[in-house]
C-alpha cells in the first residue's frame, strides 16, 4: 500500500521509459538531448526521482509527444498538473495534497469502478447529503471548513459532466440506500438524484441487496480508476474524505478488478436497482 507519489512516480517512469524507446532512443541520446546527465533520465524512467513540470515538457518535446490528452495525463502522473492549473488548488489550506492528488487523477480517468458500503459515492452526492456526511464523518470542524469541504466534494461532479464525462461504474451496498443520512428529507433528495444519475448513458448503478449476504466487498469501499493511452495504469484506491491510500501491486489490482466483477454479477440488474431505489425513496 502506497502514497499516490509513489506510485505515480514508478508508473510515470514507466511510460517515458516506453515513450523514449518508441521514439528510437537510448536513455543516453535522450540526455544529450536536453543538457542533462544520463543518470537523471535513468532516475525518473525507474521512479526514483520526481521531475519537475519544466523539465517533463521538454523531455515529452524530444521524444516527439505532441498528443495534449497525453501530455495532460502524464503531467497529471508527474504532479505537475496541481501546480496551480487545477481548479482544486483553491482548496490547498483545507484538502491535503493525497486528495489534490486524488482528485487530479480522477479528473483525468476514463473509467470510475467504486463499491460503497456505507454512503453515497461522493460524484452522486446532494449538497444535503455531502454536508451531513462531512459533519458526520469530521464532527467539530468550524462552519467554513465544512463550506469548503463540501464545495470540494460538489466539484468534483464535474468530471460527470464534460464533454467527454467520466465512464462510472458502482455498486452500493443496500445499506447506502437504508442508512437515514441527514435524516428522511435529505435521503428522499438524494434518492431522487441517484435515480436521475443513473439514467445517464455513462453511469451504471447496481444495488448490491441484504438478501445477497456476505460478499467479497463487504471490509470496506474502494474505488479503481482506468485512464486513456495508459492501458495498464489502473490504479485502486481506498478513498476517504480528506485522505487517499493506493494499492499497486499487479496481483492487487487483478484482485480488486475480479471482485467488482463478481459483485456486479450478484447485484441487482440496473433497471432493478432502480426499483429498489424508487421503493425505498418512496418509504423515506
Amino acid at each position: 500500500m502506497r502514497h499516490i507519489p509513489e506510485v505515480r512516480r514508478r508508473r510515470l517512469g514507466e511510460e517515458l521509459r516506453k515513450l523514449r524507446q518508441s521514439a528510437g532512443l537510448t536513455s543516453g541520446q535522450t540526455a544529450r538531448l536536453l543538457g542533462w546527465h544520463q543518470s537523471k533520465v535513468s532516475r525518473i524512467e525507474t521512479g526514483v526521482s520526481g521531475v519537475k513540470d519544466e523539465d517533463l515538457a521538454g523531455l515529452l518535446d524530444a521524444l516527439g509527444v505532441t498528443d495534449p490528452q497525453l501530455r495532460l495525463l502524464l503531467g497529471a502522473l508527474a504532479g505537475t498538473t496541481n501546480k496551480g492549473q487545477g481548479w482544486w488548488m483553491a482548496y490547498g489550506g483545507v484538502i491535503p495534497p493525497q486528495y489534490r492528488d486524488f482528485i487530479s487523477l480522477e479528473s483525468q480517468a476514463r473509467t470510475a469502478r467504486t463499491l460503497e458500503t456505507s454512503v453515497v459515492p461522493g460524484l452522486l452526492q446532494t449538497p444535503a447529503y455531502a454536508r451531513a456526511v462531512t459533519r458526520a464523518a469530521l464532527g467539530g470542524l468550524p462552519a467554513a471548513t465544512v463550506d469548503s469541504l463540501v464545495e470540494v466534494r460538489l466539484a468534483r461532479q464535474e468530471v460527470l459532466r464534460t464533454g467527454i464525462p467520466l465512464e462510472l461504474h458502482a455498486v452500493l451496498d443496500e445499506a447506502v440506500l437504508r442508512r437515514q443520512v441527514g435524516g428522511p428529507g435529505v435521503m428522499r433528495e438524494q434518492l431522487l438524484r441517484l435515480s436521475e444519475l443513473a439514467r445517464l448513458p455513462h453511469v451504471c448503478l447496481q444495488v448490491l441487496p441484504f438478501t445477497a449476504g456476505g460478499y467479497v466487498g463487504l471490509t470496506g469501499p474502494f474505488v479503481i480508476f482506468s485512464f486513456p493511452h495508459i492501458t495498464d495504469l489502473d490504479l485502486v484506491v481506498l478513498d476517504h474524505l480528506t485522505n487517499s491510500l493506493y494499492l499497486e501491486r499487479k496481483e492487487d489490482l487483478e484482485a480488486y478488478c475480479a471482485a467488482f466483477g463478481t459483485m456486479q454479477a450478484h447485484a441487482l440488474s440496473t433497471e432493478d436497482s432502480l426499483d429498489l431505489i424508487a421503493g425505498i425513496g418512496d418509504g423515506a
